[in-house]
């Protein structure tokens, strides 16, 4: 069985398959037999989402909204497979994201630029496009409705401009997508989380992304639902270490911003460097070769982002 984490409040968080067991994980919100789905993983999360379904008595008919946090392809790659699977849902997505789920040509055009042809099909094959009619556009504050629990919709820039975040009003806990950043649950040491930010390419904003956050932790949430991974507590201590963290990496980028054609291996490497003595202060004993498997990608697609940023703010 893949990872299954049902928090008792009407969340549960389930695998949803991407590359490697608890890197991305989809959460299901379930009130009076209907469901709502946030983010999607890649074409992989559907035996996954069809099992979750089955798991708690329900069928695809339950099913009223797929939620997108955003559209990378890791939150949003599954999204045309599961709509095709659910009938009656809505897909719900910000407004600059809507036309790329309708019309997903540009969007596979930029994942490729970035990770390549052979990566992108191997690990998110077709990229099924969705209907306009069943398209909601959520726009800041957006409310939903689940079977009379409110879902608020919250626009979050930063992480990337067609970025949202959803309050989920009965417990005070919001799916966070990427926008308060990774905590992967390998590095948990007797029950504290590691929280650090993530800085992809190419729409990764320093202050948008500060701002958001801060947001986010003025609704003083129980509780941040990230896709990766689920549930973390402490909302507001997490808060403080991801805004240090930020803080460091973008110092980080700035001191090589000149560094020419070194730069992108010095800023991962420092990124790399940090990290890893930050999650030895942390407790955490895994050896270095595995954390920097966990890692690899995460890094190197920070360092993109940041030298992105560092060529587009001409800071």
């Amino acid at each position: 069985m893949f990872d299954w984490r049902d928090y008792g409040n009407g969340i549960i968080a389930f695998d949803a398959g991407y590359v490697r067991p608890i890197l991305a994980a989809i959460h299901m919100v379930v009130e009076n037999g209907r469901v709502a789905f946030i983010d999607t993983g890649s074409n992989d999360a559907l035996p996954n989402a069809l099992s979750a379904l089955k798991k708690i008595g329900l069928d695809v008919s339950a099913v009223d909204y797929v939620i997108l946090t955003h559209i990378h392809l890791d939150h949003a790659g599954g999204a045309g497979s599961l709509m095709r699977a659910f009938p009656k849902a809505k897909l719900v997505v910000h407004p600059r994201g809507a036309r790329h789920m309708a019309e997903p040509a540009k969007l596979v055009a930029g994942v490729t630029a970035v990770y390549g042809v052979e990566y992108v099909q191997r690990v998110y094959g077709e990229i099924l496009p969705i209907a306009a009619d069943r398209i909601i556009e959520a726009p800041d504050g957006l409310s939903l409705s689940l079977a009379g629990r409110e879902l608020l919709c919250l626009d979050t820039p930063g992480h990337a401009r067609h970025h949202i975040c959803i309050d989920d009003k009965k417990t005070s806990g919001i799916f966070t997508g990427d926008m308060f950043g990774l905590s992967y649950r390998e590095l948990d040491v007797e029950g504290r989380q590691f929280i650090f930010p993530t800085t992809t390419p190419t729409q990764f904003e320093p202050e948008a992304m500060r701002e958001s956050i801060r947001r986010l932790l003025s609704f003083n949430p129980e509780a941040m639902y990230l896709t990766h991974y689920s549930r973390v507590p402490d909302v507001q201590k997490m808060g403080v270490e991801l805004l240090r963290h930020l803080d460091a990496v973008i110092a980080m980028a700035q001191q090589e911003k000149d560094a020419g054609e070194l730069r992108h291996e010095r800023i991962k490497q420092a990124i790399t460097d940090y990290l890893l003595a930050e999650i030895r202060k942390h407790g955490c004993l895994l050896p270095e070769s595995e954390l920097l498997a966990i890692w690899e990608t995460d890094m190197e697609l920070n360092a993109q982002g940041l030298e992105v940023w560092l060529d587009s703010a001409k800071v």
